[in-house]
């Protein structure tokens, strides 16, 4: 059986750090934005490692600030360093999904 959890961790990544692009929000959030835009399978034990992982890199920031709704939340935003790395993403992404597509096309 085929395991997308490689290929789907990246995607994930440049997903999330386009959101973060565009806005400064929490992690919650981000699993929200991601099941609109279709990932139903995504849960939050899955988001917050990688958001670990990218602040680590120093790809992303975070701070705490109160919540309207209980404790404090944790906010994430991009840093220059992550508006690179995003783009970066992009042109790979893009270079890379062209290639699938085209070979899919191909072959169907």
């Amino acid at each position: 059986m085929y395991d997308k959890s490689q290929l789907m961790r990246g995607t994930l990544e440049g997903c999330i750090l386009k959101f973060l692009s565009e806005e400064t929000t929490y992690g919650y959030e981000l699993v929200e934005k991601l099941e609109q835009y279709g990932f139903e399978d995504i849960k939050e034990g899955t988001i917050y490692p990688l958001l670990v992982r990218l602040e680590k890199k120093g790809i992303i920031d975070s701070q705490f600030r109160p919540s309207p709704l209980g404790p404090s939340r944790k906010y994430y935003s991009l840093t220059t360093e992550g508006a690179a790395y995003l783009e970066e993403f992009l042109a790979n992404w893009t270079k890379i999904s062209s290639s699938v597509n085209q070979i899919f096309r191909l072959e169907g």
